[in-house]
């Protein structure tokens, strides 16, 4: 299982291996979701409330991507295919920072 600053700083994987960026781990690691919409960082938000389950801030970040992106997203399931974000973090076994 992912860590939560992984999940949320997470670029891709290769296969049982997640890459991570460690620069912005390090830089915005401890903030919150509610934080890391607040400077912007939409896909890092809408990560830290997927890893929390919470979809309330899940709902916050949609609203607020959907008012600064000008776009119609209603779904998180839609959200996710945008930014890539995959709930497959019980199959990751280790974790590379670039």
């Amino acid at each position: 299982m992912l860590k939560k600053e992984d999940f949320v700083f997470c670029v891709g994987y290769q296969g049982d291996t997640a890459l991570v960026d460690s620069r912005a781990k390090k830089k915005y690691g401890k903030l919150t979701t509610v934080q890391l919409l607040e400077k912007g960082l939409y896909k890092a938000a809408f990560s830290s409330a997927v890893y929390e389950q919470n979809e309330q801030d899940m709902s916050l970040v949609i609203e607020a991507y959907n008012k600064a992106a000008g776009s119609q997203i209603k779904h998180p399931d839609e959200m996710k295919r945008l930014f890539g974000i995959s709930d497959v973090s019980e199959a990751i076994s280790k974790v590379i920072a670039l």
